[in-house]
């Protein structure tokens, strides 16, 4: 089978029309964030979203112009896609010109036996999981996944509001259960909005319907944040930005209590 060839057109869009927006952007944040280094090999993980689907255009754009003798394998773990979705995907990717690995598990039936009633959960643990175990099986120290600055910035709310806590998504962390696997988050200053002109520039169709349980994972909180930072946007267009440097900028001189290597509580009335 003669394998995709990434595709000039959108190589041309990454380096004209998108530059400033996305692939500025995946430059600036591997670079701030040090997120890749010479003789890494990387696991894209592609979950047949817009999202991983621009992921594995920048890095095709990426090995044209800043190798460092990196080694890329683009992975989606089909966990029990409907066959319209993956085909979907497939066609997606042929129309990039990039060629995946696919690796099969039943983790949808899996989550489905244990807890029918609310199966996604557990998925989303399982998944991530799996994911790990196959990238370092393919002999990867690093797993790129497709969060970008929207998805920050609705996390670091989410926490604020649910939790009561001030906790955001880094740029990257080292596995604790996968010893010599750092996640990395390569779009983390790509604004959603972007991903989605890139999406629609191509005459990319995303098919939303991947598992049959899909229906029942509504993340209504996660939605919640999108409209709340929609609507704040409409009274002041930086705020999204504010919130996301709000996490870099910390005093902890003003705070009442932070933790400390994870588990030490220290109040502020311990060095009042």
């Amino acid at each position: 089978m003669k394998e995709n060839k990434y595709s000039d057109f959108v190589s041309k869009s990454l380096n004209k029309t998108f530059k400033s927006v996305l692939f500025g952007r995946f430059l600036r944040a591997i670079d701030d964030y040090k997120l890749i280094e010479q003789n890494d090999k990387i696991c894209v993980a592609l979950s047949g979203g817009k999202d991983s689907l621009v992921l594995a255009a920048l890095f095709e754009e990426y090995k044209l112009h800043y190798n460092n003798n990196v080694e890329i394998v683009y992975l989606m773990m089909n966990s029990g896609f409907t066959e319209k979705f993956l085909d979907n995907h497939l066609e997606n990717m042929k129309k990039l010109g990039i060629k995946q690995i696919t690796k099969d598990s039943r983790v949808y039936e899996i989550a489905n036996e244990m807890n029918p009633k609310a199966p996604c959960f557990l998925c989303a643990r399982m998944r991530r999981g799996f994911l790990y175990q196959a990238a370092k099986d393919l002999g990867c120290n690093k797993l790129a996944l497709g969060h970008h600055f929207d998805d920050v910035i609705e996390t670091t709310l989410m926490n604020m509001f649910y939790t009561g806590t001030f906790k955001t998504m880094l740029p990257k962390a080292k596995s604790q259960n996968y010893e010599g696997l750092e996640l990395i988050r390569p779009m983390y200053l790509i604004k959603e909005k972007d991903v989605e002109r890139f999406i629609k520039y191509h005459n990319i169709t995303i098919n939303s319907k991947g598992c049959f349980f899909q229906e029942r994972n509504v993340d209504s909180k996660r939605q919640e944040m999108k409209n709340l930072i929609t609507d704040l946007r409409k009274v002041y267009k930086n705020i999204d930005i504010n919130i996301f440097r709000s996490a870099e900028n910390i005093n902890l001189s003003s705070v009442l209590g932070y933790y400390e290597d994870g588990d030490e509580k220290i109040s502020f009335l311990d060095k009042y």
